[in-house]
């Protein structure tokens, strides 16, 4: 491992929390001389990686930043494949509709289908949620052979924190490839999802709804769409089966 890159990495994990973060809460938080982090926010400003908010010593990131995540975006096959059926899935259902791809301990939106019926909603692409607390999570946490589901920290009163509760949930959902959850994440939300496969018949991801507390629990169609369209996906990535080899 590169030393300097490792800390630049890490500097730019800090900004990503939070709008802008004063010089010194980076360097306590990294454990690191200020000048050390100086020293790199002004070799990544000069990247344009990270903005310095004028008159302060506060940074953000900046406007490479987005044009790499662009980049990232629209190289992920499973985005493009998401396309076509996400519409699709939330037509049959008349939910908004959700894929992810996994970090350590966490599912990152890429592709977001608003509910078809025409309400006004906010874009969640680039929005990142921990994998134990969503349906989205579980799909991917319960294929991915030696997964870290990383620290099982309370988002709502519902949230599953019990390590041996989640292990349960994930054989479940190993069983069915349909994952659910009730409002462990945002209160009054709840969802459904199934993992996708690529050609290697490893997890790239995982496809689902978000269904409003009033309408849960759904009808086992919507279980059967959400599966459906998962299984859809992988097939068009290469898959060889679905699912695929559990964790």
């Amino acid at each position: 491992m590169i030393q300097a890159v490792d800390r630049a990495v890490r500097v730019l994990g800090v900004l990503q929390g939070a709008r802008s973060v004063p010089l010194s809460d980076i360097a306590a938080r990294l454990g690191l001389a200020p000048s050390t982090v100086h020293g790199i926010v002004k070799t990544l400003q000069a990247n344009g990686m990270v903005v310095q908010e004028a008159g302060s010593t506060r940074y953000r990131l900046g406007p490479v930043v987005l044009r790499l995540g662009n980049a990232y975006l629209g190289s992920l096959e499973l985005r493009s494949r998401a396309f076509a059926w996400s519409a699709e899935l939330a037509k049959r259902t008349g939910y908004a509709v959700r894929a992810g791809v996994p970090l350590p301990g966490e599912v990152m939106i890429v592709h977001h289908e608003p509910r078809p019926d025409g309400s006004r909603q906010m874009s969640e692409v680039g929005l990142v949620v921990p994998a134990h607390a969503t349906a989205l999570g579980k799909a991917v946490l319960a294929f991915s052979p030696g997964a870290d589901p990383g620290e099982l920290r309370s988002m709502t009163g519902e949230t599953v924190t019990d390590l041996a509760v989640l292990r349960a949930e994930l054989d479940d959902v190993r069983r069915d490839a349909v994952a659910a959850e009730q409002e462990e994440a945002v209160l009054g939300e709840c969802g459904l999802a199934s993992p996708v496969f690529d050609a290697a018949d490893a997890v790239a991801g995982a496809i689902g709804v978000v269904v409003p507390l009033a309408d849960w629990p759904v009808a086992g169609a919507v279980r059967v769409a959400v599966a459906e369209t998962a299984r859809t996906i992988s097939r068009e990535l290469g898959a060889s089966r679905w699912p695929g080899p559990s964790a």
